[in-house]
């Protein structure tokens, strides 16, 4: 039986202008060559499969060519040429960092590199896997790499160029060697395919291009792998079968029912695609690269970002008529945040059909009924009130002063008003008490009951009064003492609970303006803390005034410093001041503070 050799080292390229996907670079090295520039140092880095190695040997066989073509490449019929095709060239020695990584094998290296070559001008040394060298044996090799004899030129190839040392690479030429495109290896495995006279499906070598990620030599490994499953001829869905690929309908399937907002079919293809035994995360991330497809669809100039075959191109174009580009960005962006809770959640089959609920009502989502008071915030004038509806207007005066709230009279044809008995001024040792109205915000624009507020009294008319169908909202007005209590309540509550650090927020009644609370917080660690609970504390303090037009906002205070007690004294009346029942042990024991 004849030997079978595998196609990556049958269509190795031999010359620069067959090496695939790396152009700037093999152009670059044959202008050195020309020019009689070449450097005694180069470093190849770059992903498995693109070349390197490749490269280095072709650079190698070049270099010592009597006759180099007028391409620059060399002719293959002198005595050099020959000897390196034949693998008996001296000229070119090859050292696998893997497995020789000491000092030693270093030395042993720089030991040769005095011998010149016996046929040719250079000698050159390929080291792959460089970054497996010791740091010993870097150390070692660094002096010959920056002085090397004339003819030797030293040639390493890495896939992990950030473990090589600094000074390895100031001494070195650096190439970084690019993932070759999908067409252009899906290009060279149709070359290849009519070579060995096989029949392939475009659209099955665009897969398996696209399932190498840029590595020729795993395409060609996958290409051989396809043949031996389906002899000379391969097609579009022999290659989905044998590499375990999710056919491409799937997604267009899938995307077909989202955009129905069909949930009922969307589930039934993920089952079918579980019950092939795929994995949901694949399918997760394979949706996500079709919405991206679907989006660069939209736009003629973006068209040519999408890497598939011409029969599946069409296919996505149709496709995207259909669809929305603020859907398609919604739908990217919760398959992001699906990918990312995949791996910890316990129930993934159900998190990706809940992602598949949710794609499918984009559409309603985006549906959304207008307001019916599309207005800035306190802009009342330009709002036309209906009859029988009371609208707030914008009020001259935020506060009144008062002794004592004042009695309303209705009688039946309109509201009249009873003056206060005695009406007090405010004076250092009276304490005043402050009424603050509902902020005018969108929610209580339109109201059951209309309340305007005036320096010397409050009014309420007759004709303002809810009618018994019209669900009552609550924005009542309220007064500085009546906050200041619920205020000191909800601190109470919180050192009920152990909350000792947060009660120090609370120790201060802070300013009230236009129903928000402006807190001024010693700290970012508090700041967070506090809005931790801080729907708890809006729930408790707009319940008790009976007012949801009630807002908090914080700021640091950055002027803030921290008393600290340091003596034994200071400590102790600071201890007092939170629990005075200390000062009475303190004398019944007659105790006294000493000094630390």
């Amino acid at each position: 039986m004849e030997n079978f050799i595998v196609s990556a080292r049958k269509y190795r390229p031999t010359t620069f202008d067959t090496v695939v996907g790396q152009k700037s670079i093999t152009e670059t090295l044959k202008n050195a060559i020309k020019s009689n520039h070449v450097a005694q140092a180069f470093l190849f880095t770059g992903p498995r499969g693109v070349g390197k190695t490749t490269c280095a040997r072709i650079l190698a066989k070049t270099i010592n060519c009597f006759s180099i073509t007028e391409n620059i490449e060399a002719c293959n019929e002198c005595e050099s040429c020959k000897s390196f095709n034949e693998g008996r060239s001296l000229n070119i020695y090859e050292l696998d960092a893997a497995s020789n990584n000491s000092v030693d094998d270093i030395r042993g290296l720089i030991e040769q590199v005095r011998f010149a070559p016996q046929i040719g001008t250079h000698k050159v040394y390929i080291i792959d896997e460089v970054h497996m060298l010791s740091q010993a044996a870097f150390n070692a090799f660094l002096k010959t790499l920056e002085e090397p004899p004339k003819h030797a030129i030293f040639i390493l190839a890495t896939t992990e160029k950030h473990k090589i040392i600094p000074t390895i690479l100031s001494r070195c030429q650096v190439f970084d060697f690019n993932r070759i495109q999908i067409d252009d290896i899906a290009n060279l495995l149709a070359q290849i395919a009519t070579k060995e006279n096989i029949t392939a499906e475009i659209d099955g070598l665009h897969i398996i291009a696209q399932k190498a990620d840029g590595a020729l030599r795993d395409a060609l490994s996958m290409f051989d792998q396809i043949v031996s499953f389906s002899g000379n001829n391969i097609a579009y869905q022999q290659v989905i079968d044998n590499l375990n690929i999710l056919d491409y309908d799937y997604y267009f399937n899938i995307t077909d029912a989202i955009l129905k907002q069909d949930i009922s079919s969307s589930l039934l293809t993920f089952n079918e695609i579980l019950d092939h035994g795929f994995d949901g995360h694949n399918f997760i991330n394979g949706l996500a690269e079709h919405f991206r497809n679907l989006l660069v669809c939209q736009d003629q100039a973006t068209i040519k970002l999408i890497e598939v075959g011409a029969n599946i191109k069409e296919r996505y174009l149709q496709q995207a008529k259909g669809a929305d580009i603020n859907n398609l960005v919604q739908a990217l962006d919760i398959t992001a945040k699906t990918d990312v809770q995949y791996k910890s959640s316990k129930n993934q089959r159900l998190l990706v059909e809940v992602m598949l609920m949710q794609l499918c009502s984009l559409g309603n989502s985006l549906e959304k009924k207008k307001p019916i008071i599309n207005l800035p915030f306190n802009s009342p004038s330009k709002i036309e009130p209906q009859q029988g509806i009371p609208v707030y207007k914008k009020q001259s005066a935020a506060v009144t002063t008062l002794k004592e709230p004042k009695e309303i009279i209705k009688t039946s044809s309109k509201t009249t008003e009873q003056p206060p008995k005695d009406e007090v001024k405010p004076t250092k040792e009276s304490k005043t008490d402050t009424v603050i109205a509902p902020l005018l915000t969108p929610e209580n624009l339109i109201l059951a009951n209309s309340i305007s507020i005036n320096k010397e009294i409050i009014t309420q008319k007759k004709n303002n009064e809810p009618s018994k169908d019209q669900p009552q909202k609550l924005f009542e007005p309220f007064t500085i003492s009546q906050f200041e209590k619920k205020w000191h309540a909800y601190k109470l509550t919180l050192r009920e609970k152990g909350k000792a650090s947060l009660v120090t927020v609370f120790e201060e009644t802070p300013n009230i303006e236009d129903n928000t609370i402006r807190l001024l917080i010693e700290n970012k660690a508090l700041e967070d803390e506090f809005n931790y609970y801080k729907a708890d504390f809006l729930e408790f303090i707009r319940k008790e005034l009976k007012n949801y037009a009630i807002q908090v906002e914080t700021q640091i205070n950055k002027n803030f410093k921290a008393k600290k007690a340091y003596t034994p004294q200071e400590k102790f009346a600071k201890m007092s001041e939170k629990n005075p029942s200390l000062v009475t042990l303190k004398q019944k024991l007659d105790m006294d503070i000493g000094y630390s």
